[in-house]
Parts: C-alpha cells; sequence; structure tokens
C-alpha cells in the first residue's frame, strides 16, 4: 500500500514534459517581405496617377525600405529569436505607408520635399532599432536606472520653454538649423519611470491608506508623486500649450496606475483630475482655447466667410473619400495646409484610402497594442509587465488622441501619428518602442528556450 501511495504520487507530481516554442522568424520574413510589396506598389500607384509614369526612383525607395527591413529582421533573427512576428512587420508597414503619403503630398508642394528627410530619419530610427535589440540583453536593467530617466524626461520636458514658439505651442528646440521635439523622447523615459515606481509600491497603492466610500485611498506618502504628476502635466500645457503631450502622460500613468492596483477608481480619479486641468487651462491660456473653439465649431470661419480652417478641411477629406477613397494621388488634402504631412496626414489616408483602407490602418494599430499588451501579460515581473503596457498604452494613446483630434471627436492637440506622420523625432523614438517590446516579448516567449507549466504568470 505505501508503495502504490509513493508511485502515485511520484506520477502526480512529475513534471509536463517542455514544450519547444517556435521562433517563427520565417513567418516574420514573409510578412516584411508582404509589408514592404504593398508600400512598393503604393509608391507606384502615386506616379501612376500624378504623372501617368512609373517614379524614377522606386528602386531607390523599394530596395532602401527592404533593406532596413532586412537589416532589422537580421537583428531580431540573431539576438531576440523568440520576439513576437508581428510587431517589426507592422512597424515596417506603417512606416512605409507613411513614406508613400508623405511622397504624395510632396507632389502638392515642390518648394517642400520632406520624403527623403523622412526615409533619412527612418534609417537612424531602425538603426537605433537594431541598437536597442543588440545592446539591451534584459529588460529588467533599466529599472535600476528609473529615476535618472525621469530626472532626464522633466529636463527634456522643460528645454522647449526657452526657446521661441512654433504655431502656437513651444514643442520644439532650435539650434543651428537642427530641430528636436524632446517630449517624443521624453515619454519613453517616463514609461520606463512609471512602470519602476509602480512595481514598487502596487500594493501600498490598493490597500493602504483610508477608504472614501467605494475607493482606497494609499497614504500620503505613496499618493504624493501622484498629485506631482497631475500637476507636472498641466503645468507642461500652460507653459508650453501642448495639449496633446499633458494627455499622453498623464493618460499614461493613469493606465498604468490601474494596470499596477487593479483597481477602476484609480480610472475614475484619473478622468476626472485630466477633466478639471483641462477646462481650467482651456479656458484661460487663448492658445489652447483657440483649438476648442475650433473643434466646437468648426464651419465658423466658413459662415463669416474667412474660409474653411484645417479642421474643416480634414472633415471635407474624409467625407470626399467615401467608402474606398479617391486613390492615391488623386485627392485633394493638400488644402489642408502647412499641416498636411504632420497633424493631419490621417486625412489624406481617410480621403485616398477612404474608410476602407482608414479602418485597415486602424486594425494595424490595434494589433500593435494587442500584441504589446499580449507580451506584458506573459511576463511574471511586475516592471517587465507594466513596461510592456505601458509602452503599447504610448501608441494606443496617441492614435486615439490623433485620430480624435483630425475627425472633430476632441480638440486638436498637434501631436504626430505613430510611423505615418513627418516628423523626425516621432520616428525615432516609435522605433525605439517597438525594440524595447521585440527585446521583451522575446524574453517573455523564450525564458529557458521552452515554455512549461512552471512559466505561466503568477499572481501578485
Amino acid at each position: 500500500m505505501t508503495g502504490t501511495a509513493v508511485d502515485v504520487t511520484d506520477r502526480t507530481e512529475t513534471s509536463v514534459p517542455a514544450v519547444q516554442v517556435p521562433k517563427r522568424r520565417g513567418t516574420e520574413l514573409a510578412l516584411l517581405v508582404l509589408a514592404v510589396g504593398l508600400c512598393v506598389y503604393g509608391y507606384l500607384h502615386v506616379g501612376l496617377a500624378v504623372y501617368g509614369t512609373v517614379p524614377r526612383n522606386v528602386a531607390d525607395y523599394g530596395g532602401g525600405l527592404g533593406a532596413l527591413a532586412l537589416l532589422a529582421h537580421v537583428a531580431v533573427r540573431l539576438r531576440a529569436p523568440y520576439a513576437d512576428p508581428l510587431l517589426l512587420p507592422i512597424a515596417v508597414l506603417l512606416n512605409g505607408l507613411g513614406l508613400v503619403l508623405i511622397y504624395r503630398l510632396d507632389q502638392e508642394t515642390p518648394h517642400d520635399q520632406a520624403a527623403l528627410a523622412q526615409l533619412t530619419w527612418s534609417t537612424a530610427g531602425v538603426a537605433l532599432f537594431i541598437l536597442v535589440v543588440v545592446v539591451l540583453r534584459d529588460h529588467r536593467v533599466l529599472q535600476g536606472y528609473a529615476y535618472l530617466f525621469v530626472v532626464a524626461a522633466l529636463a527634456l520636458l522643460l528645454a522647449p520653454i526657452f526657446f521661441p514658439a512654433v504655431n502656437g505651442a513651444r514643442i520644439w528646440v532650435r539650434i543651428a538649423g537642427f530641430s528636436l521635439q524632446p517630449a517624443e523622447f521624453a515619454k519613453i523615459l517616463l514609461a520606463v519611470f512609471f512602470a519602476s515606481y509602480l512595481a514598487a509600491n502596487r500594493n501600498a497603492l490598493a490597500y493602504a491608506g483610508k477608504r472614501v466610500w467605494k475607493l482606497q485611498f494609499p497614504t500620503g506618502r505613496v499618493l504624493g508623486p501622484i498629485v506631482a504628476i497631475w500637476l507636472i502635466s498641466v503645468g507642461v500645457l500652460i507653459l508650453e500649450r501642448d495639449l496633446g503631450t499633458s494627455l499622453l502622460f498623464f493618460g499614461l500613468f493613469v493606465v498604468l496606475l490601474y494596470v499596477a492596483t487593479g483597481r477602476t477608481g484609480w480610472i475614475a480619479v484619473g478622468l476626472l483630475l485630466a477633466c478639471v486641468g483641462a477646462f481650467a487651462v482651456g479656458s484661460l491660456e487663448p492658445h489652447v482655447h483657440s483649438r476648442v473653439q475650433d473643434w466646437l465649431h468648426p464651419f465658423a470661419t466658413i459662415d463669416a466667410g474667412r474660409g474653411p480652417t484645417q479642421l474643416a478641411q480634414s472633415l471635407f477629406a474624409f467625407a470626399a473619400g467615401g467608402l474606398l477613397g479617391t486613390g492615391l494621388g488623386q485627392g485633394h488634402s493638400s488644402l489642408i495646409g502647412f499641416a498636411a504631412k504632420s497633424d493631419f496626414i490621417l486625412a489624406t489616408a481617410g480621403e485616398e484610402l477612404g474608410l476602407t483602407g482608414l479602418c485597415a490602418i486602424f486594425l494595424l494599430y490595434a494589433v500593435l497594442v494587442a500584441r504589446g499588451c499580449k507580451v506584458g501579460l506573459a511576463l511574471r515581473d511586475p516592471f517587465g509587465r507594466l513596461l510592456a503596457i505601458g509602452l503599447a498604452s504610448i501608441l494606443a494613446l496617441q492614435v486615439f488622441v490623433i485620430a480624435g483630434g483630425v475627425t472633430g471627436l476632441i480638440p486638436l492637440t498637434g501631436m504626430a501619428m505613430p510611423f505615418l506622420a513627418q516628423g523626425g523625432s516621432s520616428v525615432v523614438t516609435n522605433w525605439i518602442i517597438i525594440a524595447l517590446l521585440v527585446r521583451v516579448s522575446s524574453y517573455a516567449r523564450g525564458q529557458s528556450d521552452v515554455y512549461d507549466s512552471s512559466q505561466l504568470p503568477e499572481e501578485d
């Protein structure tokens, strides 16, 4: 009897055989070929629609984009072999589509050719992508530099205050003809800090302190940084007149706060604080107030005989696109003005690709965000989980804020659509975000090269 019992116990405690995790690098390569092919087809379509002939530099464009994709793929294959196979192809497709749309708009503005500059910045972004994938072997190393990162992020946020405003907002640093948008880099540094701080204090945020009605408030020591983040976001909005950046940073913190604690009350508190800050500044700060008025009355300037605003032209472009669009190179979204290649590039996509193409673009972003969140849920360490979800949330918040602005859902913010819009700082930092997600996903899928029951996420 005893021997039989021992045998049963031994069989029960025998671990499940480990299952080899497929690397799926072949799948990634096939998707990259498809992504580059779609972008080259779009480039050809623009040339044929505008000039009736194949663009002379189509080989350079296709070869350059293909070379960047191949180099990035080789880096992932060698240094992050278990990475999610969808992250890199989606980034290449969105970046390539952005180059196509900027090239298309260049044909309407001979004095302002931005496609070549955007390709140069994309090359720099891919180079940094490769650098992060190769150098950063373990994402947990970043946690040790969290407070250094937050100091650097605050310095980057404050830097534009000392430079002249551009189009009403102080978000640029311009030195000797070179321009940089520091907030784009600050968002990554703040994501690392938020993930580190919340991972260390998640229990105190969830359970410590007094309970008021259905909300469990943390202690003052833990609550202090939360209030400080709210004040900083409002301060950025006041000093730099940058509605988008303040919404992004505060929204990121609230999302991570909810993920860390699992308490929906923090979402309500965050929305309340955001609304209070936005209402106060929107009522008192002239630049932000004018954007709110344009949002509330987009056609008022037409009625007054002054012509349509950029928002009105954007709405006209979406309406003209209909379900299937006018076709690449056959729209009139260049009438939007100087921001057609940056703030309002989504209007060009909506007009020339139609609602169908616009939904496809949003689905690409949705898949990118979903895969990033999936990476976070697969990790056992709280810092890595919050970091991955935070990076994915940055992309989600940017897409919502920008798409909501150009479609009239919320006031305009002046941010750049990830990968699509013209903007060197934006495309470079978005490639760094993809690199971090690739690195974290490889760690999540391939810890010890196998998956078994011991690698399921453990409860906090």
